[in-house]
This record gives C-alpha cells, sequence and structure tokens, in this order.
C-alpha cells in the first residue's frame, strides 16, 4: 500500500533515501531553516523530562518514522538545532553523534528507508532499527515487529511524521503503545497549513487511547517554493507540539 501523501506539501524523497544526513541538512535543515527540533527538545523538557528523571533503570524510546534521527538528537541527547547542524557538516563528522544520552533508555527507530536506518544503527543513536511501510499490513514480520516494540515502548515520538500514515494505522499502533500497564508519555506534531483534517482525526484517535498533558505551538520550518504557491501568502511551516500521557493500569 502506497504512502499517503498531500500533494500540497513538499516531498523530499531523494533526501530521505539517501546514505548518509549530509543532503538532509543542506537540503532541509539549512535551506529551509528547520528549526523545529528546537521546540521537540523545549517541549520534552517541559512536560516528559522530569518524569524520565524520576524512574529507575533503563526506559524504552521509540522514534516512529525516524529518518536520520534529528529529533532522537534533540530529545534524547538535548542537542540543538545548531549542534545538529554542525555534527551533520560532512560525511566524516556525521559518523558519530557528537552528545550522548541525557538519560540511560534503550532506543528504537522505525521508518521506510533502509538507508536511514543503517546511518541510525551504524552511529549508535539507535539500539534498534525496524525498517517497514507502516502502511502495508501484508508486512506480517515486521508489522510483528512494531506492535511488540510499541507495547514495550514508555516514551514514543511521532513529529511530523503522522500525516504520512492511514489513520488504521495510527490506531493500531497508538492502541499497542497505551496497552503497556505502566505510565508513559508520547510526543507528536501536527503541520499547518497541511492535511488539517488528517490532523484533526489523528488528534481523536490520540484522546481516546491516551491522556492530554500538554501543548505548545511553534514554527517548524519555512515553507518551499512549491508550498508558497500552494499556500500564497504563507511563508512559514507551522508545527502543534503535544504531549499525551499513558496512565498506569490499577
Amino acid at each position: 500500500m502506497p504512502v499517503k501523501t498531500d500533494e500540497k506539501k513538499q516531498h523530499f524523497d531523494d533526501i530521505y533515501v539517501a546514505t548518509t544526513p549530509v543532503p538532509y541538512k543542506t537540503e532541509i535543515l539549512d535551506k529551509l531553516e528547520y528549526i523545529s527540533d528546537d521546540n521537540n527538545r523545549q517541549v520534552f523538557d517541559r512536560l516528559i523530562l522530569p518524569w524520565v528523571q524520576q524512574q529507575q533503570g533503563k526506559l524504552n524510546y521509540v522514534d516512529l518514522c525516524a529518518c536520520f534521527g534529528n529529533t532522537t538528537m534533540a530529545t534524547v541527547c538535548g542537542m540543538t538545532y545548531k549542534q545538529i547542524c554542525d555534527n551533520w557538516k560532512d560525511e566524516d563528522s556525521c559518523m558519530t553523534i557528537q552528545e550522548k544520552r541525557r538519560f540511560d533508555c534503550h532506543t528504537t527507530a522505525i521508518d521506510i528507508s533502509a538507508n536511514a536506518m543503517a546511518y541510525c544503527k551504524k552511529t549508535g543513536l539507535f539500539d534498534e532499527a525496524i525498517v517497514v511501510d507502516l502502511n502495508d499490513s501484508s508486512l506480517e514480520e515486521e508489522q510483528k515487529q512494531v506492535q511488540a516494540a510499541m507495547a514495550n515502548a514508555d516514551i514514543f515520538l511521532s513529529t511530523a511524521a503522522l500525516v504520512y500514515l492511514d489513520l488504521e494505522t495510527i490506531e493500531r499502533i497508538v492502541q499497542a503503545f497505551a496497552s503497556k500497564p505502566t505510565e508513559g508519555y508520547m510526543l507528536v506534531n501536527f503541520l499547518n497549513p497541511f492535511s488539517l483534517e488528517k490532523a484533526d482525526e489523528t488528534k481523536r484517535v490520540l484522546v481516546k487511547h491516551l491522556d492530554f498533558v500538554g501543548s505548545m505551538a511553534a514554527r517548524h520550518r519555512r515553507m518551499s517554493p512549491l508550498e508558497q504557491e500552494n499556500y500564497p501568502g504563507e511563508t512559514w511551516a507551522l508545527l502543534e507540539l503535544w504531549v499525551l500521557r499513558r496512565k498506569p493500569k490499577a
């Protein structure tokens, strides 16, 4: 099943399948001022990190549609947009993550790009990587791995990515995360002005399974020429950042 896309939104398929994040840095982080991971880190630090610091033992962390892992660099390693850009400045620098993890966790990345997942594993940013088209239910073994990772997760991130998934897929993944009987947290982004009806439907799925904790509105990145043509008068894509909580079960 092909990934569902908003044709008014810019797609970066050639960058997502590169073997390193250097093209991602050059074409997206630099050219489009992709600053949103500063905001993801800020919300994570405000609403999730205090809970993380109170936990004993290793936490299970999942980044869904992780690509090359820049949001994990921001949240787990505490890196700023500028630090991520510097880390990914060339083919040599990008192969070592410059900052260590801020807390003890087992990290899992899930993404459709085999090259991005190979990079994430090679650099040690992620301990585990699952390559899968999340919308393709015929990939039974991979989907089982995803369900198992989600059912075991304590922290679940999906930033600016759920827009690419079918609602049935979102329901299945969120329900698996919600099934764990202990407390856990999710950080998710909604894009504006793209796919607003899909965002509304996704929010309804999330609040059916999880408790809303808090939110923040912020800039995501500059819009591409194609997007500015499709949305006259707009220059920035915006984010609505949500944190949700999984209640511990009695």
